[in-house]
């Protein structure tokens, strides 16, 4: 009975020793997993890590009206995930980082939803009102030195014009729903960590954030728009938002065969804050 007893304490400690060692080279493998993807995550990235747009070229585009990423029309992933980013509730404030003088604004307070928008351009401010006739105020805003309100109180759209990340909930409290068509990847690319502490700081408990991003070959074409892949969304987002793919689409034109690119997707993400 004693050898038998020895024996099983023996098998014991050497199963015990067996999981902890399994344990261990288990988290030796995430470890090295995680340290790869960054490294892979980070040579993906390269080639347009030191990109640097100043807000004076944003102006001058304006100024110039080269403004290629203006899109006419509502956006087709809005119009087609809008449901899933409303879901049932009404009269929800959209936030619009760096929104131009994108129609869709105009398109979701037709609907009973207040806008508030930010934009570098005095002038991408003032051609959203006149171009879908409306009327407007301009204001100064106390709290961000040198920046204006452009207002237009019945249709509930509200435009600050200033430096993105001069903005704050302080400004106009927290948001229901965030529409970023291009935002996260007209920035530069070394602010996105800046940015998505900006967006996460707006964003209410039921917030839900649709962010659109592309998927290219970064040494081909030098942005704006800059690759965005999923493994930074993840990166930047993850830790504090679920982050859901809707959909994931070629959009390859001719307009970007002239960028030098030989292909383009176009990725839409839906992301909600997690529970507590």
């Amino acid at each position: 009975m004693e050898t038998s007893g020895a024996l099983t304490t023996l098998l014991f400690l050497l199963l015990r020793h067996t999981a902890a060692d399994s344990i261990q080279t288990n988290i030796s493998s995430v470890q090295t997993n995680t340290s790869s993807n960054q490294v892979d995550l980070g040579r993906m990235l390269q080639p347009q890590a030191d990109r640097v747009m100043a807000r004076e070229e944003w102006e001058e585009r304006w100024r110039e009206q080269k403004i290629g990423f203006h899109q006419p029309d509502v956006h087709k992933m809005l119009k087609k995930y809008l449901d899933k980013v409303v879901r049932g509730r009404s009269a929800v404030r959209f936030f619009f980082p760096l929104c131009g003088k994108a129609v869709d604004m105009k398109w979701l307070a037709d609907q009973g939803h207040p806008v508030v928008g930010v934009e570098y351009s005095e002038k991408a401010c003032r051609q959203f009102f006149e171009e879908n006739n409306l009327t407007y105020s301009e204001e100064p805003v106390a709290a961000i030195p040198g920046a204006k309100l452009y207002k237009n109180s019945e249709k509930n759209i509200s435009l600050y014009q200033c430096n993105l990340y001069d903005f704050s909930s302080s400004v106009e409290g927290e948001f229901g729903a965030i529409w970023d068509r291009g935002s996260l990847v007209a920035i530069n690319p070394k602010d996105r960590e800046k940015y998505a502490a900006l967006i996460m700081s707006l964003m209410a408990g039921d917030c839900r954030y649709l962010l659109d991003t592309l998927l290219y070959n970064p040494e081909q074409y030098p942005g704006p728009p800059f690759l965005v892949p999923d493994e930074q969304v993840q990166s930047l987002f993850g830790g504090s938002c679920d982050l859901e793919l809707l959909e994931s689409e070629d959009a390859f034109t001719d307009r970007h065969r002239g960028w030098g690119l030989d292909y383009l997707t176009e990725k839409v993400h839906l992301l909600t804050l997690k529970s507590s």
